[in-house]
């Protein structure tokens, strides 16, 4: 795995983190399942450059963005779209 992957996977689990989103919930917004997050997030297949695209209109943050980092990429986040509770569950999206 490159350290872009490591990276990008990182920083979708940040995301999730601040957003409060589950698998089921961003499997939802990208149009994929569950499972098929749990193997991106595992390393056990790779976000696609077509996967990072909806990432950034998902999470609303330029593709570039998602990879510069967790803390970057979480500090761009619309307020609008951070969990009330960090590490909490957001039930509206």
């Amino acid at each position: 795995m490159t350290s872009t992957e490591r990276h990008l996977r990182l920083t979708v689990a940040a995301l999730m983190f601040a957003t409060g989103e589950t698998q089921t919930d961003l499997g939802r917004g990208l149009g994929l399942s569950q499972g098929q997050i749990s193997r991106k997030q595992n390393g056990v297949n790779v976000w696609s450059l077509a996967d990072l695209d909806r990432l950034a209109a998902h999470y609303n943050i330029p593709a570039a963005e998602l990879l510069r980092g967790a803390d970057h990429a979480v500090s761009l986040l619309p307020a609008a779209r951070r969990a009330v509770c960090i590490g909490g569950t957001q039930t509206v999206l």
